[in-house]
């Protein structure tokens, strides 16, 4: 650090959210990449949170997972290659922090009611992803400060949580807090903990591990008070939920959430993790829970160093970063301040088609019932009255059976969300035991499912007893990873999907997860609800969705007596002494000391140990992609999009699901095209998750989600009109054929384009598809960002303004005007070929965004830099 600082390290009434930016500020401060004035800017918070100011935060650390992991290390192995053809040196391209890689997105749940499913399911996850993971096994030898945490390990968030988070980092005696980003929108997780971090799309994560500073606008903070004690049976899915709905409502996009108030200190660390790891679905960047005594005994509860620990203590406290929740003098002065009573929370699920959309579990029955009739929408599938009650038979190993709208087919307790929280795992298992005892079962034909998020999970659960329970209501374990949560669900039974096909039925899905958006758990899952656990299993012994708990049994046993959820329902007393007893340091230690080296099949994994990767032109996974093609050392000057045509005409919260999905890939898709003529089978597909080493599978994917609405055709379905003849195609062949024709392409949104999952693949897919622009209302944070680190620009209308209002059809020709001088949120003039003129905002949104807008995007201004002797 040069320059002098003459100011107080901390102000007493900073929020503790804003002081890890500061102390991140002063350390890296060089006069370079940070300056005297960023440090200064974010000391005066108090005035500058309101003036949209830019500054520059360094995390201490990255992380990611395989899905966002192979296309980064294939973007580094390409950068190395373009480095060195503008006579660079190709390995200046090394990540220069600490970046851990957790493979966790590639198992997927093939097998279930089976005892050897999990070997079964990651037997096929080796054989269907054994060139990835050679491929990043290569990755972790070829680049410096790169760890692979192998397949079969857990979900990357509970991982970072249990295992990979510093609290304090220690570097030759020189302390400093630990922080990072991710390539996963739920990297917000470890504000639980803690730890500041939040989720930034792949290719910004790239930048940072190369060295560069996230650039961001210096962000108001809520102060979210807890208050009150929760209801003996409520769960800390209940409070995420509820927390999400209220955030959703005061409208946090783009800002911190800082929690606070006597009502923290009645929650575990695992609680707060499960609310912060909800935070994208509320829309904040971070969800920060300052370090206080709880998670000092969190660290030891899961076998941290207790030389660490000694210093990770003494060191928060001296420089003023320790919380005491119970002191009402330490807390801070936030923008606002928001209040939950949690002792007014009740049991309640989210769906039936976003994260937000609550629905106490009271109401459940009269809500979905309520959806079937209303109009298509987030909160409705338009059914035809005279069609509510259709009821479709079908046999299934030998027994008749029958389904109905609302009729649960997936019931996965899944997701780090859930899965790291002892409380709702125990509470599961309690509530299995109860129901086996009193003489409960699960119809065969629903897809259950346990997919822990770490070894430890399965190790507690057996150790109390519970497994056994759990595995015979059909909850085995059948995997470590994301799996359901992520679209990962498997097939279902040809004769369950036959059955919905025919009847066009509305079926359930009901999972731990943390998304619900359509399309991305199961393509015959119509209505998605996220739950606790404890209620997934409940609802699967139900059958379905269309039960009212208080008034309907759960089901009725052998002996014809009716058992209701409340007979069985653990309470908040009974976990938590079960907890006490069975999760233990011991295990922690145990399961993490041997995770990089207990998987055998990645130990024998061979990988090649040249510095620039040799390219293999027969792999249908690993490719080297377009993006630095062409690339010279000069900036070319940018010029206006002439006579743009509209590739599509989409409406509201259009998810990065809808843009890139990570799912299966269809038979009759561009893709499956793509990959038939390379001789592949539908069998061999694998996933689009998995192919995102491949930009020509990723091309042909983009858009290729079946609930995608496009209002040029009017349904549902990944196609749209090819405009210059009106033909109807798939999306992939239309811009294909634009893009031959020398024709620029625009997308036209609504609000909340690009919300979900921090998906960089939504930026990359569109950029090869030949878009240069995207018109929408309103963009999620992390996609926007996303969009300009391609060199795509995100325009927004001016307030007040939409397609609607503005009369767009999409049909039109567009023209945006791009001045020679640039500067920040710059409002530009828009032609259309009618004659009609209307403005939008250019959300390039600080001066570090417009200079990599000007090298084409954040990767090639990073390779010119590099390239520089």
């Amino acid at each position: 650090m040069t320059g002098d600082i003459s100011v107080p390290f901390f102000e007493d009434q900073l929020p503790f959210s804003i002081r890890v930016l500061l102390e991140s500020a002063v350390r890296n401060c060089d006069e370079f990449l940070v300056k005297k004035e960023d440090v200064e800017k974010i000391l005066n918070w108090k005035v500058t949170q309101s003036q949209t100011v830019e500054v520059p935060f360094r995390p201490a650390r990255v992380i990611l997972q395989d899905f966002t992991g192979v296309p980064a290390v294939v973007d580094f192995a390409a950068m190395r290659d373009a480095v060195k053809k503008l006579q660079g040196d190709p390995e200046k391209i090394n990540p220069v922090c600490p970046a851990d890689l957790v493979i966790d997105h590639s198992i997927q749940v093939d097998f279930n009611r089976k005892s050897d499913s999990v070997q079964k399911n990651q037997d096929l996850e080796f054989e269907r992803n054994k060139e990835r993971f050679e491929f990043l096994k290569w990755g972790s030898k070829a680049f410096q400060n790169m760890r692979i945490i192998p397949p079969g390990s857990g979900i990357v968030h509970q991982v970072n949580l249990e295992y990979l988070a510093r609290v304090v980092f220690d570097q030759d005696g020189f302390f400093y807090p630990d922080s990072l980003v991710g390539t996963d929108s739920h990297t917000t997780m470890i504000d639980g903990l803690g730890v500041l971090g939040w989720g930034v799309g792949g290719i910004e994560a790239e930048a940072v591990m190369l060295g560069q500073p996230i650039s961001m606008v210096l962000p108001e903070v809520i102060g979210y008070k807890l208050q009150g004690t929760p209801n003996k049976f409520i769960t800390s899915t209940d409070i995420v939920l509820t927390v999400t709905k209220h955030l959703r409502q005061v409208g946090v996009v783009g800002k911190f959430v800082e929690f606070f108030g006597p009502g923290v200190a009645q929650l575990s660390i695992a609680d707060r993790a499960t609310i912060a790891n909800m935070c994208p679905e509320y829309g904040a960047t971070a969800a920060f829970f300052p370090v206080d005594h709880i998670s000092i005994q969190y660290l030891k509860q899961t076998g941290r160093d207790m030389e660490n620990l000694s210093y990770i203590e003494k060191y928060l406290k001296a420089v003023g970063m320790f919380r005491d929740y119970s002191n009402t003098a330490q807390d801070p002065q936030f923008t606002q301040v928001v209040e939950l009573d949690l002792s007014t929370v009740v049991p309640c699920c989210s769906g039936p088609k976003r994260p937000h959309d609550k629905v106490a579990v009271s109401d459940m029955k009269q809500d979905f019932e309520a959806c079937l009739a209303a109009k298509q929408g987030f909160k409705g599938f338009q059914v035809a009255p005279e069609r509510h009650d259709v009821r479709v038979p079908f046999q299934f190993n030998g027994a008749e059976y029958s389904l109905s709208h609302g009729s649960v087919v997936i019931a996965a307790i899944t997701s780090c969300t859930n899965t790291s929280n002892p409380s709702v795992m125990l509470g599961a298992g309690l509530l299995a035991q109860k129901a086996v005892q009193c003489g409960l079962s699960v119809k065969p034909y629903i897809k259950t499912s346990l997919s822990p998020g770490s070894g430890v999970v399965t190790y507690y659960l057996k150790e109390s007893g519970v497994m056994d329970f759990l595995t015979q209501l059909g909850f085995e374990v059948v995997g470590y990873g994301c799996m359901t949560c992520i679209g990962n669900s498997g097939p279902l039974p040809e004769q369950v999907v036959e059955a919905i096909t025919q009847g066009d039925l509305v079926a359930a899905g009901v999972l731990s997860g943390n998304r619900n958006f359509e399309g991305r758990v199961h393509p015959n899952t119509r209505a998605n609800y996220l739950a606790s656990p404890p209620l997934v299993i409940a609802y699967a012994i139900a059958g379905t969705v269309r039960i009212d708990f208080e008034k309907e049994p759960l089901a009725v046993n052998s002996k014809g007596k009716e058992i209701f959820l409340r007979d069985i329902w653990p309470t908040r007393e009974e976990i938590h002494a079960v907890e006490r007893q069975f999760v233990i340091p011991a295990m922690f230690k145990e399961v993490y000391e041997k995770v990089e080296k207990v998987n055998d099949r990645w130990n024998a994994l061979k990988a090649p140990s040249d510095k620039l990767y040799t390219w293999n032109p027969s792999s249908t996974y690993i490719k080297s992609p377009p993006f630095f093609d062409g690339l010279t050392r000069v900036l070319q000057t940018p010029k206006s999009i002439t006579d743009a045509y509209v590739l599509l005409n989409l409406g509201d919260s259009v998810t990065t699901d809808h843009i890139s999905p990570a799912g299966n890939i269809a038979r009759n898709s561009p893709a499956a095209r793509y990959l038939t003529s390379h001789g592949l089978t539908a069998r061999e597909f694998n996933s689009y998750g998995s192919r995102r080493g491949n930009d020509a599978v990723m091309a042909r994917g983009t858009f290729a989600n079946i609930r995608l609405f496009n209002k040029f055709i009017n349904k549902q379905g990944p196609c749209t009109l090819y405009l210059p003849t009106g033909e109807t195609m798939d999306v992939f062949d239309a811009a294909e054929k634009y893009q031959q024709a020398g024709h620029p392409l625009l997308i036209l949104a609504g609000k909340e384009y690009g919300s979900g999952s921090s998906r960089d693949w939504a930026a990359k897919g569109p950029f090869l598809l030949g878009i240069k622009a995207v018109l929408a209302e309103s963009y999620e944070r992390i996609h926007r960002s996303n969009l300009v680190g391609m060199g795509i620009i995100p325009l927004e209308y001016l307030p007040g303004d939409s397609a609607e209002s503005l009369g767009l059809t999409g049909r039109e020709r567009y023209t945006v005007m791009i001045p020679p001088q640039i500067t920040p949120r710059m409002t530009v003039d828009i032609k259309l070929d009618t004659g009609k003129t209307f403005q939008a905002k250019m959300r390039f949104d600080t001066d570090v965004e417009l200079t990599y807008f000007h090298n084409g995007g954040i990767l090639n201004y990073m390779i010119r830099k590099m390239s520089e002797n």
